[in-house]
């Protein structure tokens, strides 16, 4: 589905990522793991086409996407859930789901998605009204995504989704995750509770100073030597 094959992006002159080289196999969740500063958001703002790399190739089913302005890689089916969810707080929750087919003209279809929305997060349905800087934390990141996936992506990148959030606001986060790969959702995700990251994921990817330094299968590595791997650097 997508592939990223020596990509650098750089904050000036600084290079945030030195090369980035990985996969995300269709019908699969794989993951993202890392300590802050390894450059995990900028890679999938990089696949978004929120910044632009200086070098390298991504491509969707074999497309090349990379220097594409955002809606159009939007548009290609690449739909992004960021960091701290970045609702529309003096919005309506109906009206942040509308944001989210922003490209889409099928006015009929649109209104089957958020229907459909509704019953898969029925917290929402009650709250359709309610302006989204409302809604709580768990809320507001089942928000984040609904309005993803109005864009009906075939690629949604998901970037820290249970940050911040209470414990058994995250195994439901989870749960979700689960569920629409299931429904045949391709899934990038960025993570930092690896614990629960590993149990859903098929593939995983560590990165170190904006470089990957290990991918494999979650069985390839016991769940504490890839803790270790990711957060504490690599034993030597």
């Amino acid at each position: 589905m997508l592939e990223v094959a020596d990509v650098v992006t750089s904050y000036g002159k600084i290079e945030a990522l030195k090369g980035v080289t990985l996969s995300a196999a269709e019908g699969r969740i794989t993951c993202l793991l890392g300590p802050n500063g390894a450059g995990k958001t900028t890679l999938m703002y990089s696949i978004a086409g929120i910044l632009k790399p200086r070098r390298g190739s991504i491509r969707l089913k074999g497309e090349e996407i990379l220097g594409r302005a955002p809606d159009r890689i939007v548009a290609s089916g690449v739909a992004l859930v960021p960091e701290n969810r970045l609702i529309f707080p003096q919005m309506t929750v109906r009206e942040n789901l509308a944001a989210g087919a922003y490209l889409r003209r099928d006015s009929a279809g649109i209104g089957q998605d958020v229907e459909q929305l509704f019953e898969r997060f029925p917290l929402l349905r009650g709250r359709a009204s309610q302006l989204g800087g409302t809604l709580s934390g768990g809320e507001q990141q089942m928000l984040a995504v609904a309005r993803a996936l109005m864009s009906r992506p075939r690629l949604l990148l998901m970037d820290e989704p249970s940050l911040g959030l209470a414990p058994l606001v995250v195994e439901e986060i989870f749960r979700i995750i689960a569920e629409l790969n299931r429904d045949g959702t391709t899934i990038l995700l960025v993570e930092q509770n690896a614990h629960m990251a590993l149990k859903v994921s098929h593939r995983f990817y560590l990165m170190e100073q904006g470089r990957v330094s290990f991918g494999g299968t979650p069985g390839q590595l016991a769940e504490d030597e890839v803790i270790q791997r990711a957060y504490l650097g690599s034993r030597r």
